[in-house]
């Protein structure tokens, strides 16, 4: 149900959109903000098989989730339209706060006690001042190749040249 949504509002978002350069600046920076912070998780996360508790998962549950809908808000910004971001936000709401305590429920079986303590301590969504603990796990390159998360950054790409695009002729 993400993907197809993902793409139905990523398609009215581009319809609707009335970028201008100051908006595209701001969108943009923001947007990536939020490419950095999944490109951050993805280099940490080992699905199912260690809890994720290094690098952004020190300070939120759903570093990933954090990233799109950071990512998601700079191109609302960045479309210069203000009424799309009621959609991304009830979009955002209605597929991710399911999604997340569905994932923590799975999490919990995977991992017991374990997440549970982490779960007490680390925020599921907003991130914590502070790291949850100290940990010394690196940024793993290999992570970020393995679960693509470079076809985010292509996106970003893609979707802001055509935003420029019909900020430059489409006035």
């Amino acid at each position: 149900m993400r993907v197809p949504l993902g793409f139905l509002f990523g398609i009215v978002f581009l319809i609707f959109a009335r970028p201008e350069l100051l908006t595209l600046t701001i969108g943009g920076a923001i947007a990536l903000v939020g490419l950095l912070i999944r490109a951050w998780a993805s280099g940490h996360i080992r699905k199912n098989q260690n809890l994720a508790v290094s690098g952004p998962y020190a300070y939120t549950r759903n570093p990933l989730y954090l990233g799109s809908f950071i990512l998601g808000l700079g191109f609302v910004i960045a479309s210069g339209i203000w009424w799309l971001s009621l959609i991304f936000v009830a979009l955002f709401l209605g597929i991710y706060l399911p999604v997340m305590r569905v994932e923590a429920s799975d999490l919990t079986q995977l991992f017991g006690e374990e997440y549970e303590e982490y779960a007490r301590k680390v925020p599921i969504f907003f991130p914590r001042i502070t790291a949850y603990k100290a940990i010394d796990e690196k940024f793993d390159i290999n992570l970020y190749m393995r679960y693509r998360e470079y076809r985010a950054a292509l996106g970003l790409i893609f979707a802001w040249s055509i935003l420029l695009a019909k900020a430059i002729f489409l006035k």
